[in-house]
């Protein structure tokens, strides 16, 4: 069941842009601005067990008793960022079947990525982990391809191709995906160090994890910075 909060946005400035800020809530909440940027997590579907899952609902409903609505968006920020820290930290443990350790399976996700690049959306940097995708993007036209529309096409579209290659049925991904919005230069630069960490905070080596960031960004001196 969705929820939506309509609240003021702040001020910004290039990617980063004054406007409406809206809010809707399945079991984390999501926020969208027209001509934003995002941090986006996508997961396999079993990349967390149930016992994971049940700790996170009970995370949630022991914050809802704790704050009443309706929520202020400083206590949704701070949800999003508690279940956050725990996702990703249970996400690079390595769990389920980690498909995408498979290069011919991660090629597949990242050709369905660059497929409407420039067209629907403007791609920055991911990361292609074995069991979820980390990736900076930044929709086009907001109202014809809103974000979870693309990365929806996203999944449904490897999933497809993935199923085809080995033999299985089913959509390989969790529904819900985690994002939030980029709101200056600074953050965006913590996200692409993010991204170029992943592998080695996971305790897997670069190579087995595939990078792409921007070539426009490097040419301008955007880069993970190797210290």
């Amino acid at each position: 069941m969705l929820k939506k909060i309509t609240l003021t946005g702040t001020p910004g400035k290039g990617y980063f842009l004054d406007g409406q800020l809206e809010v809707y809530m399945r079991h984390l909440p999501h926020w969208r601005q027209e001509g934003a940027t995002y941090f986006v997590t996508f997961r396999l579907d079993d990349s967390l067990p149930k016992v994971k899952l049940d700790q996170l609902a009970a995370m949630r409903r022991e914050w809802e008793r704790r704050h009443p609505s309706p929520w202020g968006r400083d206590a949704l920020e701070r949800l999003t960022r508690q279940q956050a820290e725990y996702l990703e930290k249970w996400l690079d443990e390595g769990m389920g079947s980690c498909l995408l350790k498979e290069p011919s399976c991660a090629v597949l996700l990242t050709e369905a990525m660059h497929h409407f690049d420039r067209k629907r959306y403007e791609l920055g940097a991911y990361v292609v982990m074995p069991n979820h995708i980390h990736v900076i993007v930044r929709p086009l036209a907001c109202l014809e391809h809103p974000l979870e529309k693309i990365v929806g096409s996203w999944k449904q579209f490897s999933a497809k191709r993935i199923n085809a290659r080995r033999g299985t049925e089913g959509d390989s991904w969790q529904q819900e995906s985690y994002d939030r919005i980029v709101r200056d230069e600074e953050r965006l630069y913590r996200c692409l160090q993010y991204i170029g960490r992943n592998p080695a905070k996971a305790g897997l080596s670069r190579n087995d994890c595939p990078l792409w960031i921007r070539p426009e960004w490097v040419a301008l001196g955007w880069k993970v910075d190797e210290t």
